[in-house]
């Protein structure tokens, strides 16, 4: 699919939104159910990486194809491992053949599951015979995308001893492990973070549990540049969210202030309202613990005529794409200059457009959303415009509603 994108008649908005329940939160919360059936689950993720992930764990043998959904793929490993009898071949689309599974594959072989890889060498198909892990002790590099690390601490309660996981080196995305540990926290199971060092004890049975799946902050961002892109007195109200929200890019809040945009919370309802023009023309950022905000703002930044530099984007080049290559070919297409390394992106300063530009995709969600709101600035064709469905079916009916002129080519 197509689209033709073009800015609202009038960039001074005053719209509310509904966005659907956080994907990692859904994800999460998923697993949890499928090992404690008494688990009830409100606001899921309408994503298709939430289907993926209903479909996978409703499955006991054969193939488990969770196409492009990383999350579920890591979460996966580890569940069909630790699940006595079950036999799959967990498998993807091309690009998650390609994607490394090796550092969790190794962590879970430690702890006695069998593993083995039904093509290329540390990266999916998996062949997974489930079987009860009986051991406890286990360490990972720390650096590593926290997916790996919450995918063991979501099936350790349901481990006989539990789990004790030792993190070597710096320690990135530590909210996404908070998540995970604040979710076990929610079902009564006991865990401890201190140092590097991560307890979580076993738990044969759960109580009946309510957990409710927060919007996703994520989705938020893209609404965070819209309202930064537009005229002051902008103003975007989205729900459900909560001020004391364990997603990690709920950091918008903060980040979003040096673009003039104020968060105000209000009975689970932020309002996003545009207050002052922008008043730097270089932003510098650590996003380690939020890179997947690390595309919004760049093309935030681009918008608004100013520069940045945003590091702690290590794990950008192993997600649906290279992202850190694909954010410097999208946004060299508008005449942009972007130097990127393994874990930081250089924009500087761009005051003049190119038209005429064709937007790829790159079979990645978040190239897409990112680059939407920039319709603000200058007309342009977002090709495959589709992928949002991986998180955000809803994503340009919404922005439709926001006035922004959105035609099928």
């Amino acid at each position: 699919m197509r689209l033709q994108l073009s800015a609202p008649d009038d960039s001074k908005i005053q719209k509310a939104i509904a966005i659907t329940g956080s994907k990692s939160e859904t994800n999460r919360s998923l697993l949890l159910q499928a090992l404690f059936p008494n688990i009830k689950i409100e606001n899921l993720s309408n994503s298709d990486d939430g289907e993926v992930m209903q479909k996978g764990l409703s499955k006991s043998t054969g193939e488990v194809d969770i196409h492009h959904a990383g999350t579920a793929m890591r979460f996966l490993t580890a569940y069909f491992a630790s699940q006595e009898g079950k036999q799959v071949v967990l498998t993807g689309s091309q690009r998650m053949q390609e994607r490394p599974i090796k550092v969790l594959v190794e962590a879970l072989r430690s702890l006695g599951a069998d593993i083995d890889y039904a093509k290329k060498e540390g990266c999916p198909p998996l062949k997974i015979s489930g079987k009860k892990l009986e051991k406890s002790q286990v360490s990972l590099p720390a650096n590593i995308s926290s997916q790996y690390i919450s995918a063991l601490l979501l099936i350790a309660p349901s481990l006989e001893n539990g789990l004790d996981l030792e993190l070597i080196g710096k320690i990135t995305s530590v909210p996404y492990i908070k998540m995970t540990l604040a979710l076990l926290e929610q079902i009564g199971v006991q865990t401890s973070f201190e140092g590097n060092k991560i307890s979580v004890a076993p738990k044969e049975a759960v109580a009946n549990t309510t957990l409710v799946v927060e919007s996703d902050w994520s989705s938020a961002s893209y609404f965070y540049s819209i309202a930064a892109m537009c005229k002051v007195g902008t103003e975007i109200q989205l729900s459900s969210y909560k001020q004391s929200s364990l997603q990690g890019d709920s950091v918008l809040a903060e980040i979003y202030k040096d673009f003039g945009v104020e968060t105000t919370f209000s009975n689970n309802i932020i309002l996003l309202k545009k207050t002052t023009e922008v008043k730097s023309d270089h932003l510098e950022y650590d996003l380690s613990n939020a890179p997947d905000t690390a595309q919004t703002i760049a093309v935030t930044c681009l918008g608004l005529g100013i520069g940045c530099h945003l590091t702690g984007l290590h794990t950008l080049p192993i997600k649906e794409t290279d992202r850190l290559a694909a954010l410097q070919t999208e946004l060299g297409k508008f005449g942009a200059t972007v130097d990127i390394d393994s874990e930081s992106l250089t924009l500087k300063p761009q005051s003049n457009l190119k038209t005429g530009v064709a937007v790829d995709t790159y079979n990645d969600h978040r190239m897409a959303m990112a680059f939407g709101p920039l319709a603000l600035k200058v007309d342009f064709v977002m090709n495959d415009a589709e992928v949002v469905s991986k998180s955000y079916p809803d994503f340009w009916n919404d922005l439709k509603t926001l006035g922004f002129g959105i035609e099928e080519l």
